[in-house]
């Protein structure tokens, strides 16, 4: 394969016109992306043009995450005001609002089917939502935190959360095992590598790790970056050779993932750099900071019309 290219060059530039930008996530495809707003928006976009495509309301304080199903046919999102909404992408419309959280819910992901939303909260508990039932109910509610979840990633068979307590941890739904690693510090942000191997975890230590995924062991630490205060997003680039982080002096961060040398540093604007995502193929970096979101591609890219 051709040597990993980082993406350095800003192509795109967002302005959201929703408040601070909480959250930016490239659908499945990575051909369009929502952003969260604090002025209780979901947006839908297509990066590479620069279009908003659709603006969904419904939330009664601001949205924290968002998810979009595989087929890019509903979107899921958490917020502030504790709930949980399902939507349809084409009608704009809330489907059905999931109530049971004691706090604001800070992470939502689909499973690989839609069929299930799981939802983390500052309640300290992550909840599973049916989709396709009317129960207003969640079909399971995982516990074992003992502080705020901060994060949830889905894989085809496990449910991975970052919590407060410091704690990264891993339900097996094959097996119907547990599997916790200590941090020690508040977890911001967890993610599987691709090859779903690897754990990476950030945590307000200013340091990012990644853990072998079976047995816990820790493979690399990455620091350089500052976090101390803010929930910030990590992310593993599209062939898992470099790390990635947000960080509070508007910069965004990559390590190489075997040396763990700092690769390179981003500088994305003033302030702090509230969310990442990665194009699951390409090397395409979403960056939200402030009210503004910008996509990054690497040096070789040509943006389209530009002459070669």
């Amino acid at each position: 394969p051709a040597r990993p290219e980082l993406p350095r060059q800003r192509v795109q530039t967002l302005q959201c016109g929703q408040g601070a930008v909480r959250a930016a996530r490239f659908n499945a495809d990575g051909n369009y992306c929502l952003t969260c707003g604090s002025d209780k928006t979901l947006k839908l976009w297509n990066p590479h043009k620069g279009t908003a495509l659709r603006t969904y309301q419904g939330h009664g304080y601001e949205v924290l995450d968002a998810a979009g199903s595989f087929d890019n046919s509903q979107i899921c999102s958490g917020g502030a005001d504790k709930a949980v909404a399902l939507w349809d992408v084409t009608t704009g419309q809330v489907v059905r609002k999931y109530r049971g959280h004691a706090g604001k819910v800070n992470c939502v992901q689909f499973n690989e089917e839609a069929t299930v939303i799981v939802s983390g909260s500052i309640d300290s508990t992550v909840r599973c939502w049916d989709c396709r039932s009317r129960r207003p109910d969640p079909i399971q509610v995982l516990d074992e935190a003992k502080d705020g979840i901060s994060s949830v990633k889905l894989s085809a068979h496990e449910i991975l959360t970052g919590s407060v307590d410091g704690r990264v941890r891993r339900y097996d739904l094959r097996t119907g095992q547990l599997s916790s690693d200590y941090i020690g510090s508040p977890i911001t942000s967890v993610c599987f590598s691709k090859d779903g191997q690897c754990v990476l975890a950030a945590s307000l230590d200013s340091t990012l790790r990644l853990l072998d995924k079976d047995t816990g062991e820790l493979l690399g630490e990455y620091t350089g970056h500052r976090s101390t205060t803010y929930r910030l997003d990590c992310v593993l680039n599209e062939q898992d050779t470099h790390v990635g982080c947000a960080s509070e002096d508007g910069h965004v961060y990559f390590w190489d993932l075997v040396e763990g040398s700092l690769a390179l540093s981003l500088p994305v604007g003033q302030g702090v750099v509230q969310s990442l995502a990665f194009h699951p193929r390409l090397p395409c970096l979403l960056v939200a900071t402030q009210g503004q979101v910008t996509l990054w591609r690497e040096d070789t890219f040509q943006p389209e019309g530009d002459p070669d």
